[in-house]
């Protein structure tokens, strides 16, 4: 047989192959009754559908402006990924911040800075000085809360060795202490969700002896109330996702979904919870504190009477408050969309109320929500919170590409995928150092921010030392917009 006739033998069977497929999509198409589309044009109706998914990607990378895209935009992402390799923050010609949009920061310089020498880095603040060992946190940028389970075990172990060597700590999220989340040897809050993954005993209730052994290996305890991309739905974890290891970690079947109630069951009041943060407390002799996302001023104000009313010793050593534009591995769009104030409304409105009821000394408070650059940082510790925390900053760092595939174990990254294959793409040596770096540039840039003020350190911001824009052209100093309160109550 000559070349020729066996090309075009070749070339034959190819089409007749061709052909075969185009005629099954052809009759699959016209005969299914889901989508119409595909029912009045077959096979090229399918292109729509390949193509709305393919707009994702293309839309972020030749499409969108720097500064257009969510949940986080070019310009953002750029950032983080140059600080995290150690590249440094500096631009050339001009910002491209638009300073005429309603929203925007503005600090306001001081006319003779500080001179470098007159500067310090930002002291260590302590958390719980009144427990048996308190947890003095050294810098006030550190990673929230993420599971291990919604999280992959390299980007787990990748960010415990580069929190412990960037000296700040890391949130286990409500999935359990994992041994990736020790293996850097850092400071380490426990999260405990409302399924109490990792200190429940064999019916799910709340473990003294869990507590006491887990207590040996973290700093404090972070009781989860709700979390602003999800409030009022408990966490999420899909059955693929639930492997061997996991399921033993959590005490969970495996390759089941693994689904947490939407509150904890032993928690129906105010009450409820300060007794559940006082119990921890002297169990473990560990800071114990609390997540939450909010809706309103009703909800803390009626905390703050009863913590008025309880006495210091039944205070929450802190409270991380979430903004409704917090991330998570999966969540309800309604929820996440319409849910909880935004960070920053939610922020200033719970420092003013533990102002006012004389208990922002004795309670220090976290502050979560997209808060993931130098400005935001800095922004949040003007309006007064103690410390940042930040999820999608940390996966940033480990190399996230916001594909928005969290949910679907097929993480091109590996960061959130327990796919063999995916996760080797993310040596961890590596990305240990990046997230060391992005921790230490956005600690150090927040500092630079107040040196910039006329402060010594970050931790002497006030709400005076910020503008936000209203309009193109009119800023107003946050004091003005969120004034300090009077105290109505005498402090404890």
């Amino acid at each position: 047989m000559s070349v020729s006739l066996w090309m075009f033998t070749i070339l034959g069977w190819a089409g007749g192959i061709v052909l075969l497929i185009l005629v099954i999509l052809f009759l699959q198409d016209v005969l299914q009754k889901e989508h119409a589309i595909r029912r009045n044009f077959p096979v090229i109706g399918r292109l729509r559908y390949f193509l709305e998914r393919q707009g994702e990607f293309f839309r972020q990378y030749f499409f969108a402006m720097d500064r257009e895209e969510q949940p986080f935009n070019r310009a953002t992402r750029t950032w983080i990924y140059r600080t995290a390799k150690g590249i440094g923050g500096l631009v050339g010609f001009g910002s491209t911040n638009d300073l005429r949009e309603p929203g925007s920061y503005i600090f306001v310089n001081a006319p003779y800075p500080l001179l470098e020498e007159e500067c310090e880095p930002s002291p260590p603040l302590v958390i719980g000085p009144r427990c048996a060992h308190p947890f003095e946190a050294r810098h006030p940028f550190n990673v929230s809360g993420m599971s291990y389970g919604a999280l992959s075990a390299p980007a787990v172990r990748a960010l415990s060795l580069g929190a412990a060597e960037a000296g700040i700590w890391i949130n286990t999220g409500e999935g359990g202490l994992a041994p990736y989340h020790l293996e850097g040897g850092g400071d380490i809050v426990f999260q405990i969700g409302t399924a109490k993954y990792g200190v429940r005993d064999a019916e799910g209730r709340l473990s003294d002896q869990r507590l006491k052994e887990v207590a040996e290996r973290v700093k404090a305890f972070e009781i989860k109330l709700s979390q602003g991309a999800k409030p009022g739905r408990g966490g999420v974890l899909p059955a693929h996702k639930v492997t061997a290891e996991i399921a033993r970690i959590r005490g969970i079947p495996e390759g089941k979904v693994s689904s947490s109630p939407n509150r904890h069951p032993e928690i129906r009041s105010h009450l409820d919870l300060l007794r559940m943060i006082h119990h921890i407390r002297e169990v473990t002799g560990r800071p114990v504190g609390f997540k939450m996302a909010l809706g309103s001023d009703i909800y803390p104000r009626l905390l703050c009477e009863e913590v008025v009313r309880l006495g210091p010793d039944f205070a929450p050593d802190f409270i991380t408050v979430d903004g409704g534009e917090g991330g998570t591995g999966a969540a309800p769009q309604v929820l996440a969309d319409h849910v909880a104030l935004p960070i920053g409304e939610a922020l200033p409105l719970l420092v003013d109320l533990l102002m006012e009821y004389g208990l922002k000394d004795r309670i220090r408070v976290i502050a979560s929500g997209k808060l993931v650059d130098s400005g935001r940082v800095a922004w949040a510790l003007c309006a007064g919170a103690d410390f940042v925390v930040s999820a999608r900053g940390f996966m940033f760092a480990l190399g996230c590409i916001q594909s928005l595939q969290c949910h679907n174990n097929s993480c091109p990254t590996g960061i959130t995928t327990h796919n063999q294959r995916l996760q080797k793409g993310l040596v961890v040596e590596e990305k240990a150092r990046r997230v060391a770096s992005y921790a230490h540039w956005v600690n150090h840039e927040v500092d630079r921010l107040a040196h910039a003020c006329g402060l010594a350190n970050a931790r002497l911001f006030r709400r005076e030392h910020v503008r936000i824009v209203q309009r193109a052209g009119h800023s107003l100093p946050l004091d003005q917009i969120y004034p300090y309160p009077h105290r109505s109550q005498r402090p404890i």
